[in-house]
């Protein structure tokens, strides 16, 4: 892995804040670096380079397999609502767009529907 868990949380907060999302606040989630949206985690730094993004299984199995060089996911992920993103191949528009899904997963239903993407 090229990243380290400070870089790729600095580039994954930067995006965030980037594409305007309302209510995001920095955390942890299982002792790594995460984005919340009111309380609720919707992306958290793995380990050096791979992000878990919060995403709907239909779209998690049509992600992984269009794009298996961004996305993929492990045993402990099958049948969970979030995969995994390689941050050192993804560019920064791809990883906006789904920050920005992975946001709307977890944000209340009346603050997603009031977000505008840019």
């Amino acid at each position: 892995m090229t990243g380290n868990q400070d870089t790729d949380f600095e580039r994954v907060t930067r995006l965030a804040t980037a594409a305007g999302l309302p209510d995001v606040t920095q955390g942890t989630s299982y002792g790594t670096p995460a984005l919340q949206v009111r309380g609720k985690m919707f992306v958290r730094i793995k380990e050096a380079g791979i992000l878990v993004v919060r995403c709907a299984l239909e779209e998690k199995a049509m992600l992984i397999e269009l794009a298996p060089e961004f996305y993929f996911e492990t045993d402990h992920y099958k049948g969970w609502p979030a995969m995994l993103v390689r941050l050192d191949t993804i560019g920064d528009p791809d990883l906006t767009q789904r920050l920005i899904a992975a946001w709307r997963q977890k944000a209340p239903k009346r603050l997603a529907a009031s977000f505008q993407a840019p």
